[in-house]
């Protein structure tokens, strides 16, 4: 089951059936099910102390994912800041709607076992995030 949470912002997330069954199919494709996932809508004061406090690191960023999985059982906490998708998307040249939705899957990604540490592996993070958002054009 996908969860949704909100941590100091006024964001309210319309699309929560349509992200979970998207979620859900990515996740099969994988050869996965979503067992519990958390995702916390959130602004960039949270993200900076959360990776802070559990990374170590001093910076603020899209998205960080605590990974609880169990073999092919899904479990994890999805931390999104929600201004630092806002300021991407107007970065990057994309709909505020189509970031988040990248970032969240980037997520879900995660938790599948895949990386982004080199430039290979960041290639392949970007086919699955493109396969899974063309996906979702399809169910929306």
């Amino acid at each position: 089951m996908v969860s949704f949470y909100t941590q100091d912002t006024p964001f309210k997330y319309k699309g929560k059936r349509l992200a979970s069954r998207w979620l859900s199919e990515v996740a099969s494709r994988e050869g996965c099910r979503i067992g519990a996932v958390s995702i916390v809508f959130c602004s960039d004061p949270v993200i900076l102390d959360v990776n802070r406090k559990y990374l170590g690191h001093d910076y603020y960023t899209d998205i960080i994912t605590f990974d609880y999985c169990e073999e092919e059982v899904l479990n994890g906490d999805l931390f999104i800041s929600v201004d630092t998708v806002c300021a991407n998307s107007a970065e990057y040249g994309t709909t505020f709607h189509e970031e988040l939705s990248r970032v969240i899957v980037h997520g879900l990604l995660h938790l599948i076992g895949y990386d982004d540490h080199t430039e290979a592996d960041i290639a392949e993070m970007r086919m699955k995030e493109n396969e899974a958002l063309e996906l979702l054009k399809t169910m929306e």
